[in-house]
């Protein structure tokens, strides 16, 4: 297991809500796709089903935190500064599978775009933006 997989599984750790919700990520080179299996717990429309917009956008958030930590080699998790969540289509009851984009990293904030999706990336779910708070490794 490489050093990033150690920092990948320390950061979501560090999560208690990644863990209630089984999220787990898996580093291929330099991408990290973030995985949210299905549970029922997760439904928030049982009529449709529909998975909870709440769920998703945590699930997102945390998709941001772990890939600034793992990419940025980050001591301290970063803190949401502020976070727009676009939701797009209904979360079907199956798994959710979701990337991070770091848009601009300044010396303090940076700027991070994440998509969720199901079947295929090229229809995603829901999106988010957003910009967080890092600390320096110096710091």
């Amino acid at each position: 297991m490489s050093a990033e997989n150690d920092c990948l599984n320390a950061v979501l750790g560090r999560i208690p809500y990644a863990y209630f919700l089984g999220m787990r990520a898996e580093l291929h080179g330099d991408e990290m796709t973030a995985i949210l299996p299905f549970s029922e717990l997760l439904i928030g429309n049982p009529v449709l089903p529909a998975i909870h917009g709440g769920v998703l956008g945590a699930f997102m958030e945390m998709t941001a935190l772990a890939q600034l930590s793992v990419s940025q080699g980050l001591v301290r998790q970063p803190k949401p500064i502020d976070v727009t969540v676009e939701y797009l289509r209904s979360g079907k009851p199956r798994t959710t599978y979701a990337r991070a984009t770091i848009k601009r990293l300044g010396r303090r904030i940076a700027n991070v775009q994440v998509e969720a999706w199901q079947d295929t990336r090229a229809a995603p779910i829901a999106a988010l933006h957003g910009h967080f708070l890092i600390a320096p490794k110096d710091d």
